[in-house]
């Protein structure tokens, strides 16, 4: 299969963390926004733009998340993000995130693109739609290998 996944690190910082220093899960989710909207951006359609110039955006509508094994304060993350699959108006998306060779989480989350004037769901535009399907899998299959 080939890896059309996008991947990005990030550092887990003193604020991401309890009094343990362990990952609060919480924290998890925002950085994983922020990898959302990385992601977006660097398929061509930063957020910035698209809300305030185009007047849509993609709320997620599902996400579902399984921890196993803790993180702590200082640990780099990488977060690798895969397209599952491309509806008409969703995005379904898996996400893994290791510290070197060890896995610490994954999820599964479903974006819908939405008219942000109407708050109402809209087919993705044709151009979007094609970058998205770029990055699912070249074999079809539905879940990523490893």
């Amino acid at each position: 299969m080939t890896d059309v996944s996008f991947t990005t690190d990030r550092m887990l910082n003193f604020g991401d963390c309890d009094i343990s220093g362990t990952a609060y899960y919480p924290s998890y989710l925002n950085i994983l926004n922020g990898v959302v909207e990385e992601f977006w951006t660097v398929i061509g359609y930063p957020w910035h733009e698209i809300i305030w110039n185009e007047r849509w955006g993609t709320p997620t509508v599902h996400l579902s998340c399984d921890f196993s094994k803790p993180s702590f304060f200082g640990d780099k993350l990488t977060f690798r993000l895969t397209v599952l699959k491309v509806g008409k108006s969703s995005l379904r998306l898996r996400h893994t995130v290791h510290c070197g060779e060890e896995q610490r989480w994954s999820g599964e989350q479903v974006l819908a693109a939405s008219h942000l004037d109407t708050h109402t769901s809209m087919p993705w535009p044709a151009e979007v739609k094609a970058k998205l399907e770029s990055f699912l899998p070249a074999d079809g299959m539905d879940q990523p290998q490893g």
